[in-house]
């Protein structure tokens, strides 16, 4: 049975010769320890569960602040590896354009060197044509002395082995 302070300030007790009615008193006073005995159990109770939910408040402050510490380091985490790749992505297109130079500059160089083999083998063909003309005028004189030995007799010899001797040095270059 619930009683209010209300009630315990307003209760009156019944009187009689010699003071309250002791019965009346006693059921009273065992009423209000009933009372005062649930409510001290109520309050304890009470006391369990603000502490379990403290404990409990506690522990998720406690998980809070880790997962705060957690989310700090993965951003840096994150931060740092951003900035990782941006580096080695700096890295590599510096080592791509230096290779891309590289190349250019290998291409440049073979080609320059099949402009001089080009020009070589081109200066080849001319010596080569000449010395072919100048074989082939020789041996275009040397006909025209033989038609001419044969018309002309012993003469013709004696200037045929002289053309010989001329044409000798022009057939060696």
């Amino acid at each position: 049975m619930k009683i209010t302070p209300i009630e315990i300030q307003q209760h009156q007790f019944k009187t009689r010769l010699l003071g309250y009615d002791s019965s009346a008193v006693d059921m009273f006073l065992e009423m209000l320890a009933t009372e005062f005995e649930r409510l001290h159990k109520q309050n304890n109770e009470l006391k369990e569960t603000l502490s379990r939910t403290r404990t409990a408040l506690d522990q998720m402050k406690d998980r809070e602040h880790s997962l705060q510490l957690t989310l700090m380091t993965a951003q840096q985490v994150t931060d740092e590896l951003k900035s990782t790749a941006r580096k080695e992505a700096e890295i590599v297109m510096v080592d791509a354009r230096l290779q891309g130079e590289q190349i250019v500059r290998s291409a440049d160089e073979r080609r320059l060197q099949l402009i001089r083999e080009i020009q070589e083998i081109k200066r080849q063909k001319i010596s080569f044509e000449c010395g072919l003309r100048a074989l082939i005028d020789g041996h275009m004189k040397l006909l025209d002395m033989e038609t001419f030995a044969i018309e002309g007799g012993e003469d013709s010899t004696n200037l045929l082995e002289s053309q010989l001797s001329l044409n000798a040095p022009e057939d060696r270059r």
